[in-house]
């Protein structure tokens, strides 16, 4: 079977559609956003293909896209449909890896009953969980890793986003008993070209193999 590694983060807007571009190029992945929850300006996939430099054919289609920036449960609700999570099954690759990226923070409704958690438990598949560095995260961090290992879910390492806060990362490290796979500094310019050097000095395609 191909291997799939899930992308999810203990907050929106933290820098994880990034992260998840520099770890498609890493991986030579495909990349797959089961629901896109916002469509005015670029979506998740249409900025991963571009920072990852991905053909269209490594870019899966997502199975629902919203056109209302919000939690996909209400995005949903707003477009008068309901999401299927039984349709949010990954599809063949070819062998390929793929990374797919959850939409906002592990406990994100998708319906009225159904939390990206609970997908996550069906899939069994080994996750990524992105963090910011700025203040709150030990806190944000802590309750994703319970939440994660409460239903069982393989955590591969936790990956930092932004400015270097040693004692936060090692705090969270410590306590969450967590391996930390790297930080990604804020990018500026953000290219296809920074991204992957930034993603060649800070982690180890190995921590990220089966």
């Amino acid at each position: 079977m191909a291997q799939r590694i899930v992308v999810t983060g203990t907050d929106t807007g933290i820098g994880k559609t990034v992260f998840a571009a520099g770890l498609t190029a890493l991986l030579g992945a495909c990349y797959w956003k089961p629901v896109q929850a916002g469509l005015e300006e670029e979506t998740d996939s249409q900025r991963v293909q571009r920072l990852a430099e991905l053909s269209d054919s490594s870019v899966i289609p997502e199975r629902y896209r919203l056109a209302e920036p919000a939690s996909p449960h209400r995005a949903a609700r707003l477009a008068g449909i309901q999401i299927d999570t039984l349709r949010l099954d990954p599809p063949d690759t070819g062998g390929r890896p793929v990374v797919i990226e959850g939409a906002g923070g592990v406990m994100v409704p998708l319906d009225d009953d159904t939390l990206h958690l609970d997908v996550f438990a069906r899939w069994r598949f080994p996750v990524v969980l992105c963090a910011r560095t700025s203040l709150g995260t030990i806190n944000h961090s802590l309750l994703s890793l319970a939440a994660l290992r409460s239903r069982g879910i393989d955590v591969l390492g936790i990956a930092f986003i932004g400015n270097a806060h040693p004692d936060s990362e090692a705090t969270i490290c410590r306590l969450g008993e967590v391996k930390r796979l790297g930080r990604l500094p804020w990018l500026a310019p953000l290219t296809a070209t920074s991204l992957q050097q930034a993603f060649a000095t800070e982690f180890r395609r190995a921590d990220f193999e089966p």
